[in-house]
């Protein structure tokens, strides 16, 4: 069996969440997302104000994902909708709104604990900045990861300081650097999160990325098409300057995500392509209501045309003797 396989399953040219979960897990693992009531420091004054540009968190909190309601409502709602779609898997509780490690330890403790009070929660995914992890935290969270699993997701969303400057994330590349260094000394798994199209990056920037990523100590990596909502002030911004904006095809973003896959490290698991906000919360959209998984076949069937995959760019420098 090749490297490739091991780590894809046969005939994949790509690392999916799937293959992952039946690697490690033996059975499908599905996230519940969880409103835990947090909020960022770049809305509340101690970083900035207004948050980043192009957040407005409706767009991708679920109907139960409702901070009136406790952790364990969400959960038990969360299994109660997914049940139905499949009969045969597992569950991780999945801390995404907003910055889910910005808040006072005894209060995070109390949170994940309480997530994974129900049985059927195997573990914690916890969404949150690169500027927004203590020791103190990796410490707790490091002795829960010799039982659970546990990944941090943070959200660098660009690699470039100007970029993120501009969409007022309010912390570096380099402090994405630094953090998810930090935890991965720890033996917690790592992913992060990329979006593609953010004003003046250019294709090559955004594919360039994957060079500059793989060198990171991730396990994971989740990537979408910029998707302008309403009531952001990127919205704002789109308006009064839509030339600044890469506004991608279907089949512009297909064949850069592929440029892009080309250059990623190999063992890098890829669980997203794409979101998917309410259609009548768009403001870009020129995508006719594709679904997720119509833009998954697209990107396998062109891997497949042009006989190419995951990692068949990527280049490890030989080390000078």
């Amino acid at each position: 069996m090749s490297k490739i396989e091991e780590y894809w399953g046969k005939d994949k040219r790509f690392y999916s969440y799937n293959s992952y979960c039946m690697n490690n897990f033996e059975t499908r693992m599905q996230k519940i997302p969880i409103n835990a009531g947090f909020t960022c420091p770049n809305r509340d004054g101690s970083k900035g104000l207004g948050g980043c540009t192009y957040c407005n968190n409706v767009s991708f909190n679920p109907f139960y994902g409702n901070n009136s309601k406790s952790i364990s409502l969400q959960i038990y709602e969360g299994i109660e909708f997914f049940s139905k779609k499949y009969k045969s898997q597992n569950y991780l509780a999945y801390f995404q709104a907003y910055t889910n490690t910005y808040d006072e330890l005894t209060v995070l403790k109390q949170k994940y604990k309480e997530a994974l009070s129900n049985r059927q929660i195997k573990g914690l995914v916890i969404g949150t900045r690169p500027d927004c992890i203590s020791d103190e935290l990796l410490d707790f969270l490091e002795e829960l990861a010799k039982k659970k699993y546990v990944s941090v997701e943070y959200g660098l969303e660009s690699i470039y300081d100007k970029t993120l400057e501009y969409i007022n994330r309010c912390h570096t590349y380099a402090d994405s650097v630094e953090a998810i260094n930090r935890t991965a000394n720890r033996g917690i798994n790592v992913g992060v999160h990329l979006i593609f199209g953010l004003p003046q990056e250019s294709k090559k920037m955004i594919s360039d990325t994957a060079k500059e990523i793989s060198k990171l100590k991730i396990n994971s990596l989740k990537i979408h098409q910029l998707q302008i909502i309403k009531s952001t002030i990127m919205a704002d911004q789109f308006k009064t300057k839509p030339d600044q904006f890469s506004n991608f095809s279907v089949e512009e973003y297909v064949d850069l995500v592929i440029e892009f896959l080309e250059k990623l490290r190999p063992d890098i698991v890829v669980e997203r392509f794409i979101s998917e906000s309410p259609p009548n919360l768009i403001v870009n959209s020129n995508w006719g209501g594709i679904r997720t998984y119509e833009i998954v076949k697209l990107i396998e069937d062109v891997l497949v045309k042009k006989d190419t995959f995951q990692g068949k760019k990527f280049f490890i420098p030989k080390k000078k003797k």
